[in-house]
């Protein structure tokens, strides 16, 4: 879990400089989201216990994403996540 608590602080810190393949590792394996094609270039995140869901635009999944989809899907992300990264 150590990996996944680094890639969310450097999230969290430069929202501006995340690309498509790491905000995926995190709210899938972490999050517990699942994928859903959208069209183009758009992928859908839903909570399978809650059917919250966000779509997010890959930009070709190379370059860095908008720093305002980060930013939402962080703060879905803790919303449905209170405690990750926290220290005990």
């Amino acid at each position: 879990m150590p990996h996944y608590e680094k890639l969310y602080r450097k999230m969290k810190n430069n929202p501006k400089d995340v690309r498509f393949e790491d905000l995926e590792k995190l709210m899938t394996r972490v999050g517990g989201f699942e994928t859903l094609p959208g069209k183009g270039d758009h992928v859908v995140f839903v909570h399978p216990d809650t059917g919250v869901q966000i779509t997010v635009d890959t930009r070709g999944k190379r370059k860095p994403l908008k720093r305002y989809i980060v930013n939402d899907c962080l703060k879905l992300f803790d919303e449905l996540n209170p405690d990750f990264g926290k220290e005990e």
